[in-house]
């Protein structure tokens, strides 16, 4: 341990930058292990799909399906607006 203290004296006393910047990168690796946040990362990412459905497009024998995403086909929306 004495040596490991006397080598971190000698660097700071020679290269403050590159032994803070060294410092800054052992923190950032273990940082994330440490972090509470990284337990409710892991639970987000296994409840958010990796699929998302695609819309479906009119081949001629679907007169319900709109041709195009944009085309007013089906329900009638306007009694949301009178709310």
């Amino acid at each position: 341990m004495a040596k490991i203290a006397a080598f971190l004296k000698n660097t700071w006393d020679k290269e403050p930058v590159i032994l803070v910047s060294c410092a800054i990168g052992v923190m950032a690796l273990i940082a994330p292990f440490v972090s509470p946040y990284t337990k409710y990362t892991t639970m987000l990412v296994e409840i958010v799909p990796r699929s998302y459905p695609v819309p479906v497009r009119d081949d001629g024998n679907m007169p319900d399906v709109p041709a195009h995403p944009c085309e007013p086909k089906g329900r009638n929306l306007d009694w949301l607006k009178d709310l």
